[in-house]
């Protein structure tokens, strides 16, 4: 892969999603390569993050961050390379981490960068595993979840980039781990690969007596990345002091009305009261950017250790994000989900 332009591909939000996003949601569009003033540097993109969040910014409505203006550049965390600087700190050809967003190029302040040991072995996994999914992970879990060796954890969407290290993380704890994940293949890699010790299919008419059955005393602590009938079939499951870290419910993101059914709420909250359950939600960089080096050092030993197994689903250029993110919100990928936007040489 080659690139060398003065064009910078942007994919920008042409219009809002009323439930699921479609292709005409998004437009490709060229314009300039920006330049850098004084304290900036100009990044050309290798690799962009596709996450669930995206679509909660692709909506008009309040939540812990802006949404994406029309014909602007959907936002993304991004592994780059440093193309031209006017920062200090950074030099031509330098690794970072930035939130570059859906383009070639990006222009950031040198003091909202991340840099990158520039001999990593694969400098993609600062997307996942050793980034933001990675520290989502390992907070959640192990700030609100509190596992203790012996009890039993449940994770959903248990082979994605956050679950999967949810679940590794909680069996080097020492607890039981069931995964719930969409199919067989899934479920079998989230035992035979990742070390659970049982996966569940979300799509199964009888997941609820399914989990039951491996729960047989209850459920400690369940990460929360589903919601919806994952959610419903856990919850009478869970103990006395379980603890809910809240990180996502894509199964809710492309919903444009209440579930159907009766109104849940009382029995939520009966339950979260009588049981005395700690449920909480996270914004992981708002609530822990101060712990990422603590995290960055234990993640970086339990991989080369060969402790962590990761797996990442790679899609190649820019203009095949669209297709990837919408199958996303399908639970279409199988790992972290990375696209190739650039060659990682200089050009």
């Amino acid at each position: 892969m080659t690139q060398k332009t003065d064009i910078n591909r942007q994919m920008v939000l042409a219009s809002r999603p009323f439930g699921a996003p479609k292709a005409e949601n998004f437009n490709l569009v060229n314009s300039e390569k920006p330049t850098p003033k004084a304290g900036e540097v100009l990044l050309r993109t290798v690799f962009l993050s596709l996450d669930p969040y995206m679509r909660g910014r692709m909506n008009d409505a309040k939540s812990y961050a802006d949404p994406v203006a029309l014909n602007e550049v959907m936002v993304g965390g991004s592994v780059c390379r440093v193309e031209e600087s006017s920062h200090s700190d950074y030099n031509k050809g330098d690794w970072v981490v930035a939130f570059g967003g859906w383009q070639d190029y990006s222009v950031i302040n040198g003091s909202e960068l991340l840099k990158l040991d520039n001999n990593m072995a694969n400098h993609s996994h600062a997307l996942g595993v050793l980034g933001m999914p990675g520290l989502t992970a390992y907070m959640g879990l192990l700030d609100i979840g509190q596992p203790k060796a012996g009890e039993t954890v449940v994770v959903a969407a248990a082979t994605g980039a956050v679950g999967s290290l949810v679940g590794q993380i909680a069996k080097l704890k020492g607890c039981k781990v069931i995964g719930i994940a969409g199919g067989d293949t899934k479920c079998n890699y989230a035992v035979e690969t990742l070390g659970f010790d049982y996966c569940l299919d979300h799509k199964s008419e009888n997941l609820a007596e399914q989990l039951a059955a491996v729960c047989p005393s209850g459920i400690d602590v369940y990460f929360e990345n589903v919601g919806g009938k994952v959610f419903d079939a856990v919850m009478p499951l869970l103990n006395s002091c379980a603890r809910v870290p809240v990180c996502g419910l894509i199964s809710q993101y492309n919903a444009t009305e209440l579930p159907s059914g009766p109104d849940r709420l009382s029995l939520l909250v009966g339950t979260l009261l009588t049981k005395r359950i700690k449920m909480q939600g996270f914004i992981v960089f708002d609530d822990y950017s101060h712990c990422y080096p603590e995290f960055s050092q234990q993640m970086s030993k339990w991989l080369n250790a060969g402790e962590i197994k990761y797996k990442e689903h790679r899609v190649e250029g820019l203009e095949n994000a669209v297709n990837a993110f919408i199958g996303l919100l399908q639970g279409e990928n199988f790992g972290k989900l990375v696209v190739r936007v650039g060659p990682d040489e200089l050009v």
